[in-house]
């Protein structure tokens, strides 16, 4: 196999060793669907990106893999790739990326430090196959703890939402792969986001979430843009407040990898955009295949 070079970044985070990393080829057109995967599986990371030849200035095509599958969109391969295309000189800052994602264009914007980009699918809520009950039995909790009924909600990668109400909660949740099995592996939808409300203002609300999916054995992880758009787009509808609200939602502290995502919803006559930003930093980079050695 011809070498093609990688970039490790840490994405939702302003340092090295924390956020959600992320692999990201930027010379990815030659290689093969199954090679990706199987480069996706080496790697074993959340999630592997490849980026193709620019189809236009200022637009390419991206795959998004984890160790196991493809997936149509993913929030910290967004961030990262635009981060490290812009650092690369691939893209502009003071221009609009578009990245072509599986789930449809994303549009990608740079404000100082922050890569924002705009949610490509719509929102889409339907009932969760969670009780707060069986909730509270899958992660170990008392049925108190769970603060409301729990919803499904997608913007092109579904999550299982679960509102707890305190941090002592949110710290305590101990899965149960028996109750995983018999109620959220059946709804075709095996990712979970618990959040909490530390702080709710018209200007900006401060939440704290943890994901968790089936792949790799209930696996944790400490950032995630997909659910947090998901999120925050099931708040904006359920509110139903028209204007503009933004959200600050910490992650991955249980797993000593602190993330920070911001988000912004924009509602208006049951019009919603979602926006996902945040900051990303290269830890390092390397070369996957036959690289030729330098004499």
């Amino acid at each position: 196999m011809e070498g093609y070079e990688y970039y490790l970044i840490d994405v939702f985070t302003d340092r090295v060793f924390s956020g959600n990393p992320l692999a990201v080829f930027p010379k990815a057109e030659g290689i093969d669907t199954g090679t990706m995967q199987a480069i996706a599986n080496e790697l074993n990371l959340s999630e592997t990106v490849f980026v193709g030849r620019a189809s236009s200035p200022e637009r390419y095509p991206i795959r998004i893999f984890t160790p196991n599958m493809e997936l149509p969109f993913a929030g910290h391969p967004t961030v990262g790739t635009a981060h490290l295309l812009a650092e690369l000189g691939m893209a502009l800052r003071d221009r609009p990326l578009t990245l072509d994602a599986g789930v449809g264009p994303l549009i990608v914007a740079y404000d100082k430090n922050l890569t924002r980009f705009t949610v490509a699918a719509p929102i889409h809520i339907q009932t969760s196959t969670l009780e707060k009950v069986t909730a509270a039995q899958l992660l170990g909790l008392e049925p108190e703890e769970v603060a409301s009924k729990p919803v499904l909600a997608s913007c092109g990668l579904p999550y299982h939402l679960i509102e707890l109400g305190s941090l002592k909660a949110l710290g305590r949740v101990q899965l149960s792969p028996s109750i995983w099995s018999e109620n959220i592996s059946p709804s075709g939808c095996d990712q979970i986001y618990l959040y909490v409300a530390e702080n709710a203002s018209s200007a900006e609300s401060v939440l704290r979430a943890r994901m968790f999916c089936s792949e790799g054995g209930q696996r944790e992880d400490p950032a995630t843009g997909s659910a947090a758009a998901a999120l925050v787009g099931m708040l904006a509808v359920d509110e139903k407040t028209p204007g503009s609200r933004r959200w600050k939602i910490s992650q991955g502290i249980e797993m000593n990898r602190p993330s920070l995502i911001f988000a912004e919803t924009e509602y208006n006559h049951n019009n919603l955009a979602i926006h996902i930003a945040g900051q990303a930093v290269i830890v390092g980079t390397g070369i996957i295949g036959s690289a030729k050695k330098s004499r």
